[in-house]
Protein backbone atom coordinates (compact mmCIF):
# COMPACT_ATOMS: atom_id res chain seq x y z
CA UNK A 1 0.00 0.00 0.00
CA UNK A 2 1.29 3.29 -0.64
CA UNK A 3 0.99 6.14 1.85
CA UNK A 4 -1.87 7.33 0.97
CA UNK A 5 -3.34 4.57 0.21
CA UNK A 6 -3.05 3.83 4.37
CA UNK A 7 -4.38 7.37 5.22
CA UNK A 8 -7.76 6.60 3.02
CA UNK A 9 -8.22 2.84 4.42
CA UNK A 10 -7.79 5.13 8.26
CA UNK A 11 -10.38 7.63 6.56
CA UNK A 12 -12.74 4.60 5.87
CA UNK A 13 -12.28 3.07 9.46
CA UNK A 14 -12.55 5.59 11.19
CA UNK A 15 -15.81 6.92 10.05
CA UNK A 16 -17.01 3.15 10.93
CA UNK A 17 -15.89 3.97 14.54
CA UNK A 18 -17.18 7.62 14.64
CA UNK A 19 -20.82 5.42 13.60
CA UNK A 20 -20.25 3.39 16.40
CA UNK A 21 -18.54 0.46 15.70
CA UNK A 22 -15.76 -0.69 18.58
CA UNK A 23 -12.09 0.27 17.39
CA UNK A 24 -10.83 -3.59 17.47
CA UNK A 25 -13.65 -4.33 15.36
CA UNK A 26 -13.54 -1.96 12.70
CA UNK A 27 -10.06 -2.53 12.76
CA UNK A 28 -10.36 -6.49 12.44
CA UNK A 29 -12.98 -5.91 9.56
CA UNK A 30 -10.60 -3.64 7.61
CA UNK A 31 -7.84 -6.18 7.77
CA UNK A 32 -10.52 -9.48 6.77
CA UNK A 33 -11.27 -7.51 3.74
CA UNK A 34 -8.24 -6.29 2.88
CA UNK A 35 -5.80 -9.20 2.19
CA UNK A 36 -3.59 -7.59 -0.22
CA UNK A 37 -2.03 -5.24 3.05
CA UNK A 38 0.61 -7.06 4.55
CA UNK A 39 1.91 -6.32 8.19
CA UNK A 40 3.51 -3.13 8.06
CA UNK A 41 0.42 -1.98 5.74
CA UNK A 42 -1.64 -2.94 9.09
CA UNK A 43 0.19 -1.73 11.64
CA UNK A 44 0.55 1.62 9.99
CA UNK A 45 -3.14 1.77 9.21
CA UNK A 46 -3.59 0.74 12.64
CA UNK A 47 -1.39 3.69 14.05
CA UNK A 48 -3.22 6.24 12.09
CA UNK A 49 -6.50 5.21 13.41
CA UNK A 50 -5.19 4.97 16.74
CA UNK A 51 -3.68 8.36 16.79
CA UNK A 52 -6.74 10.28 15.09
CA UNK A 53 -8.62 8.54 18.12
CA UNK A 54 -6.43 10.06 20.31
CA UNK A 55 -6.85 13.68 18.98
CA UNK A 56 -10.35 13.53 17.79
CA UNK A 57 -11.32 16.90 18.89
CA UNK A 58 -8.21 18.60 17.74
CA UNK A 59 -7.84 17.09 14.58
CA UNK A 60 -11.29 17.47 13.70
CA UNK A 61 -10.87 21.23 14.04
CA UNK A 62 -7.78 21.21 12.26
CA UNK A 63 -9.85 19.23 9.45
CA UNK A 64 -13.18 21.01 9.76
CA UNK A 65 -15.25 18.53 10.40
CA UNK A 66 -15.81 15.19 12.41
CA UNK A 67 -15.41 12.92 9.69
CA UNK A 68 -13.01 10.47 8.80
CA UNK A 69 -11.41 11.96 6.19
CA UNK A 70 -11.56 15.32 8.07
CA UNK A 71 -9.44 13.60 10.95
CA UNK A 72 -6.54 12.27 8.47
CA UNK A 73 -7.01 16.02 6.89
CA UNK A 74 -6.28 17.46 10.20
CA UNK A 75 -3.75 14.81 11.48
CA UNK A 76 -1.90 16.02 8.86
CA UNK A 77 -2.47 19.37 9.10
CA UNK A 78 -1.24 18.77 13.13
CA UNK A 79 2.24 17.62 11.64
CA UNK A 80 3.02 20.25 9.47
CA UNK A 81 2.41 18.20 6.21
CA UNK A 82 0.63 19.81 2.85
CA UNK A 83 -1.84 17.69 2.81
CA UNK A 84 -2.32 18.15 -0.75
CA UNK A 85 0.49 16.06 -1.25
CA UNK A 86 -1.16 12.94 0.48
CA UNK A 87 -5.04 13.73 -0.92
CA UNK A 88 -4.32 13.34 -4.79
CA UNK A 89 -6.71 10.50 -5.86
CA UNK A 90 -3.86 8.45 -7.18
CA UNK A 91 -2.81 5.03 -6.24
CA UNK A 92 -5.97 4.54 -3.74
CA UNK A 93 -4.87 8.00 -2.21
CA UNK A 94 -7.92 10.16 -0.79
CA UNK A 95 -9.36 11.95 -3.58
CA UNK A 96 -8.22 15.92 -3.96
CA UNK A 97 -9.06 18.64 -1.83
CA UNK A 98 -12.35 20.29 -2.54
CA UNK A 99 -12.11 24.13 -2.51
CA UNK A 100 -13.92 24.07 0.54
CA UNK A 101 -11.43 21.58 2.16
CA UNK A 102 -8.62 23.83 1.60
CA UNK A 103 -10.60 26.77 3.58
CA UNK A 104 -11.48 24.59 6.51
CA UNK A 105 -10.22 24.11 9.66
CA UNK A 106 -9.27 26.06 12.26
CA UNK A 107 -6.50 25.97 15.56
CA UNK A 108 -8.09 24.39 18.56
CA UNK A 109 -9.48 27.10 21.37
CA UNK A 110 -12.04 25.52 23.64
CA UNK A 111 -10.19 23.59 26.16
CA UNK A 112 -11.72 20.63 25.12
CA UNK A 113 -10.39 20.99 21.72
CA UNK A 114 -7.17 21.63 22.60
CA UNK A 115 -6.77 19.13 25.32
CA UNK A 116 -8.63 16.40 23.48
CA UNK A 117 -11.31 15.81 26.04
CA UNK A 118 -15.05 15.37 26.28
CA UNK A 119 -16.07 19.09 27.92
CA UNK A 120 -17.56 17.50 30.98
CA UNK A 121 -14.51 15.44 31.63
CA UNK A 122 -12.28 18.63 32.80
CA UNK A 123 -13.63 18.53 36.14
CA UNK A 124 -12.86 15.98 36.65
CA UNK A 125 -9.20 15.89 35.58
CA UNK A 126 -8.69 19.21 37.16
CA UNK A 127 -10.09 18.06 40.24
CA UNK A 128 -8.11 14.76 40.32
CA UNK A 129 -5.05 15.97 38.92
CA UNK A 130 -4.96 19.98 40.36
CA UNK A 131 -2.78 21.89 37.77
CA UNK A 132 -1.21 18.81 35.83
CA UNK A 133 -4.55 18.26 34.69
CA UNK A 134 -3.51 19.91 31.59
CA UNK A 135 -0.24 17.96 31.41
CA UNK A 136 -1.66 14.41 31.21
CA UNK A 137 -4.80 14.86 29.07
CA UNK A 138 -1.90 16.07 26.63
CA UNK A 139 0.08 12.71 27.43
CA UNK A 140 -3.01 10.99 26.60
CA UNK A 141 -2.58 11.87 23.22
CA UNK A 142 0.64 10.61 22.61
CA UNK A 143 1.42 6.69 21.86
CA UNK A 144 1.73 4.26 24.64
CA UNK A 145 5.00 2.84 25.35
CA UNK A 146 5.73 -0.79 25.28
CA UNK A 147 6.71 -2.29 29.07
CA UNK A 148 8.23 -5.86 29.49
CA UNK A 149 8.12 -7.62 32.90
CA UNK A 150 11.11 -9.47 33.78
CA UNK A 151 9.49 -12.94 35.32
CA UNK A 152 12.16 -13.76 38.01
CA UNK A 153 11.59 -17.14 38.50
CA UNK A 154 13.48 -18.11 35.22
CA UNK A 155 15.40 -14.57 34.32
CA UNK A 156 16.75 -11.56 35.60
CA UNK A 157 16.63 -8.46 33.84
CA UNK A 158 20.66 -8.77 32.01
CA UNK A 159 19.49 -12.74 31.00
CA UNK A 160 16.29 -11.32 29.50
CA UNK A 161 17.18 -8.18 27.98
CA UNK A 162 20.11 -10.65 26.01
CA UNK A 163 17.40 -13.36 24.73
CA UNK A 164 15.46 -10.30 23.35
CA UNK A 165 18.49 -8.67 21.70
CA UNK A 166 18.70 -12.02 19.91
CA UNK A 167 15.66 -11.78 18.00
CA UNK A 168 16.26 -8.01 17.08
CA UNK A 169 13.91 -6.51 20.15
CA UNK A 170 15.66 -4.00 21.67
CA UNK A 171 15.02 -3.33 26.07
CA UNK A 172 16.54 -1.16 28.60
CA UNK A 173 15.70 -1.15 32.25
CA UNK A 174 12.80 1.31 33.56
CA UNK A 175 13.20 3.37 36.64
CA UNK A 176 9.42 2.78 37.75
CA UNK A 177 9.65 -0.69 38.66
CA UNK A 178 12.78 -3.04 39.32
CA UNK A 179 11.19 -6.07 36.88
CA UNK A 180 10.22 -3.08 33.76
CA UNK A 181 12.11 -3.28 30.94
CA UNK A 182 11.42 -0.73 28.16
CA UNK A 183 11.01 -1.64 24.72
CA UNK A 184 12.71 1.01 21.84
CA UNK A 185 12.78 -1.23 18.74
CA UNK A 186 11.01 -4.33 17.77
CA UNK A 187 7.92 -4.40 19.54
CA UNK A 188 5.94 -6.41 17.18
CA UNK A 189 8.94 -9.21 17.52
CA UNK A 190 8.38 -9.74 21.27
CA UNK A 191 5.05 -11.93 20.99
CA UNK A 192 7.13 -14.52 18.85
CA UNK A 193 10.27 -14.23 20.76
CA UNK A 194 11.60 -17.30 22.65
CA UNK A 195 11.84 -14.95 25.56
CA UNK A 196 8.22 -14.60 25.38
CA UNK A 197 7.23 -18.13 24.76
CA UNK A 198 9.48 -19.70 27.49
CA UNK A 199 8.22 -16.85 30.07
CA UNK A 200 11.50 -14.91 30.81
CA UNK A 201 8.99 -11.64 30.02
CA UNK A 202 5.87 -10.79 30.21
CA UNK A 203 3.89 -7.33 28.60
CA UNK A 204 2.65 -5.48 31.86
CA UNK A 205 2.12 -1.60 31.80
CA UNK A 206 5.37 -0.27 34.19
CA UNK A 207 2.57 1.63 36.83
CA UNK A 208 1.06 -1.91 37.15
CA UNK A 209 4.31 -3.52 37.71
CA UNK A 210 5.05 -0.75 40.55
CA UNK A 211 1.73 -1.13 42.03
CA UNK A 212 1.96 -5.03 42.06
CA UNK A 213 5.52 -4.51 44.24
CA UNK A 214 3.60 -2.62 47.13
CA UNK A 215 1.97 -5.70 47.98
CA UNK A 216 3.47 -7.26 50.71
CA UNK A 217 2.66 -11.28 49.87
CA UNK A 218 3.72 -13.71 53.24
CA UNK A 219 4.98 -16.69 52.27
CA UNK A 220 2.21 -19.39 52.25
CA UNK A 221 -0.32 -16.85 52.04
CA UNK A 222 -3.58 -17.51 50.54
CA UNK A 223 -3.90 -14.53 47.58
CA UNK A 224 -7.34 -13.84 45.53
CA UNK A 225 -7.17 -12.03 42.35
CA UNK A 226 -11.10 -10.85 42.54
CA UNK A 227 -10.98 -9.23 39.16
CA UNK A 228 -8.33 -11.30 37.19
CA UNK A 229 -9.21 -10.91 33.74
CA UNK A 230 -6.28 -12.42 31.89
CA UNK A 231 -4.27 -12.34 35.35
CA UNK A 232 -1.19 -10.55 34.93
CA UNK A 233 -1.06 -9.04 38.62
CA UNK A 234 -1.55 -12.51 40.27
CA UNK A 235 1.91 -13.38 37.88
CA UNK A 236 3.68 -10.24 38.66
CA UNK A 237 2.79 -11.00 42.61
CA UNK A 238 3.99 -15.02 41.86
CA UNK A 239 7.01 -14.05 40.56
CA UNK A 240 8.84 -12.84 43.81
CA UNK A 241 6.55 -14.44 46.33
CA UNK A 242 5.71 -18.26 47.64
CA UNK A 243 2.12 -18.55 48.10
CA UNK A 244 -1.37 -19.81 46.98
CA UNK A 245 -2.95 -18.03 43.95
CA UNK A 246 -6.09 -18.07 43.18
CA UNK A 247 -8.11 -16.20 40.51
CA UNK A 248 -11.61 -14.94 39.93
CA UNK A 249 -13.93 -12.92 37.99
CA UNK A 250 -17.41 -12.12 37.11
CA UNK A 251 -16.98 -13.00 33.31
CA UNK A 252 -15.03 -16.19 33.72
CA UNK A 253 -13.83 -16.40 30.10
CA UNK A 254 -11.59 -13.42 30.28
CA UNK A 255 -9.40 -15.85 32.08
CA UNK A 256 -9.38 -18.81 29.44
CA UNK A 257 -5.62 -17.51 28.78
CA UNK A 258 -4.49 -17.20 32.26
CA UNK A 259 -3.76 -21.53 32.37
CA UNK A 260 -1.44 -21.22 29.47
CA UNK A 261 -0.08 -17.96 30.57
CA UNK A 262 0.61 -19.32 34.04
CA UNK A 263 2.10 -22.73 32.59
CA UNK A 264 4.40 -20.43 30.90
CA UNK A 265 5.49 -18.28 33.83
CA UNK A 266 5.86 -21.73 36.32
CA UNK A 267 3.33 -20.34 38.48
CA UNK A 268 0.17 -22.39 39.78
CA UNK A 269 -3.28 -20.75 39.93
CA UNK A 270 -6.78 -21.72 40.81
CA UNK A 271 -9.20 -20.72 38.74
CA UNK A 272 -12.68 -19.88 40.48
CA UNK A 273 -16.22 -20.45 38.87
CA UNK A 274 -17.57 -18.25 42.17
CA UNK A 275 -15.67 -16.87 45.21
CA UNK A 276 -18.60 -16.81 47.57
CA UNK A 277 -17.30 -18.56 50.58
CA UNK A 278 -13.87 -20.30 49.69
CA UNK A 279 -12.21 -17.44 51.79
CA UNK A 280 -10.57 -16.57 54.51
CA UNK A 281 -7.38 -14.96 52.23
CA UNK A 282 -4.53 -13.14 53.39
CA UNK A 283 -5.12 -11.12 51.03
CA UNK A 284 -7.60 -9.81 48.19
CA UNK A 285 -6.94 -7.84 45.34
CA UNK A 286 -9.58 -5.96 43.47
CA UNK A 287 -8.71 -4.59 40.36
CA UNK A 288 -11.87 -3.33 39.46
CA UNK A 289 -13.66 -2.35 35.92
CA UNK A 290 -13.13 1.25 36.07
CA UNK A 291 -12.78 4.44 33.01
CA UNK A 292 -9.75 3.36 32.48
CA UNK A 293 -8.78 6.46 31.62
CA UNK A 294 -5.25 6.17 32.72
CA UNK A 295 -4.87 4.04 29.60
CA UNK A 296 -6.57 5.95 26.69
CA UNK A 297 -3.47 6.40 24.84
CA UNK A 298 -4.10 2.20 24.28
CA UNK A 299 -7.65 2.55 23.90
CA UNK A 300 -8.34 5.73 22.46
CA UNK A 301 -12.37 5.14 21.43
CA UNK A 302 -12.85 4.63 25.28
CA UNK A 303 -12.25 8.25 26.12
CA UNK A 304 -15.20 9.10 23.58
CA UNK A 305 -17.98 6.40 24.53
CA UNK A 306 -17.73 6.98 28.31
CA UNK A 307 -20.55 9.58 29.66
CA UNK A 308 -20.82 10.72 32.71
CA UNK A 309 -23.81 8.21 33.30
CA UNK A 310 -21.57 5.77 32.75
CA UNK A 311 -19.10 6.90 35.06
CA UNK A 312 -21.75 6.74 37.84
CA UNK A 313 -23.04 3.37 37.01
CA UNK A 314 -18.98 2.42 37.48
CA UNK A 315 -17.97 3.72 40.63
CA UNK A 316 -21.71 1.60 41.68
CA UNK A 317 -20.47 -1.53 40.76
CA UNK A 318 -16.58 -0.56 42.07
CA UNK A 319 -18.18 -0.21 45.80
CA UNK A 320 -19.98 -3.44 45.14
CA UNK A 321 -17.20 -5.39 44.59
CA UNK A 322 -15.51 -3.97 47.64
CA UNK A 323 -18.25 -4.68 50.06
CA UNK A 324 -18.02 -8.71 48.60
CA UNK A 325 -14.42 -8.90 48.47
CA UNK A 326 -14.08 -7.50 51.85
CA UNK A 327 -16.12 -10.13 53.30
CA UNK A 328 -13.36 -12.85 51.60
CA UNK A 329 -10.08 -11.51 54.20
CA UNK A 330 -9.36 -12.94 56.94
CA UNK A 331 -8.56 -11.15 60.37
CA UNK A 332 -5.90 -9.43 60.10
CA UNK A 333 -5.69 -9.63 56.07
CA UNK A 334 -5.46 -6.57 53.24
CA UNK A 335 -7.83 -6.10 50.85
CA UNK A 336 -5.82 -4.18 47.99
CA UNK A 337 -7.81 -2.09 45.80
CA UNK A 338 -6.61 -0.80 42.08
CA UNK A 339 -8.22 1.29 38.93
CA UNK A 340 -6.20 2.09 36.12
CA UNK A 341 -8.06 5.56 36.26
CA UNK A 342 -7.23 8.98 37.08
CA UNK A 343 -10.58 10.11 38.23
CA UNK A 344 -10.67 11.17 41.59
CA UNK A 345 -14.75 9.19 41.57
CA UNK A 346 -13.00 6.08 41.15
CA UNK A 347 -10.36 6.24 43.64
CA UNK A 348 -10.01 8.40 47.00
CA UNK A 349 -13.65 9.14 47.01
CA UNK A 350 -14.37 5.36 46.17
CA UNK A 351 -11.87 4.31 49.18
CA UNK A 352 -13.17 7.20 51.39
CA UNK A 353 -16.92 5.94 51.00
CA UNK A 354 -15.86 2.36 51.81
CA UNK A 355 -14.14 3.26 55.02
CA UNK A 356 -17.37 5.02 55.72
CA UNK A 357 -19.74 1.81 55.19
CA UNK A 358 -16.98 -0.49 56.68
CA UNK A 359 -15.29 1.43 60.18
CA UNK A 360 -13.61 -1.58 61.00
CA UNK A 361 -10.85 -1.37 58.15
CA UNK A 362 -8.33 1.49 57.99
CA UNK A 363 -5.99 2.81 54.92
CA UNK A 364 -2.30 1.50 55.04
CA UNK A 365 -1.57 3.75 52.10
CA UNK A 366 -2.82 4.95 49.00
CA UNK A 367 -0.83 5.27 45.70
CA UNK A 368 -1.32 7.17 42.42
CA UNK A 369 0.89 6.72 39.46
CA UNK A 370 0.93 9.69 37.02
CA UNK A 371 0.63 9.19 32.71
CA UNK A 372 4.17 9.08 31.85
CA UNK A 373 6.56 7.64 29.75
CA UNK A 374 7.33 4.44 31.44
CA UNK A 375 3.55 3.82 32.44
CA UNK A 376 -0.30 4.59 32.43
CA UNK A 377 -1.88 6.23 35.06
CA UNK A 378 -2.85 4.18 38.15
CA UNK A 379 -3.90 4.38 41.34
CA UNK A 380 -3.20 1.68 44.62
CA UNK A 381 -4.88 1.70 48.18
CA UNK A 382 -4.19 -0.90 50.71
CA UNK A 383 -6.99 -1.14 53.26
CA UNK A 384 -6.67 -3.40 56.81
CA UNK A 385 -8.99 -4.92 58.72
Amino acid sequence: MTPGARVQAAAEILDEILGGVAAEKALTGWARRSRFAGSKDRAAVRDHVFQALRCRRSYACLGGAQTGRALMLGALRAEGRDPAEVFTGEGHAPSALSEAERAAGHVPEALGDRFDLSDWMIPCFEGALGEAWGDTAKALTERAPVVLRVNLRKATGASAMAALAEEGVDATPAEISGTALMVHEGARRVAGSRAYREGLVELQDGSSQAAMERLAVPKGARVLDYCAGGGGKTLAMAASAEARWFAHDAAPQRMRDLPARAGRAGVNVTLLKGAAGTGPYDLVLCDVPCSGSGTWRRTPDAKWRLTPEGLAGLTKTQAGILDEAAALVADGGRLAYATCSVFREENEAQVSEFLSRNPAWRTEGQYRWPVSAQGDGFFLAILAR
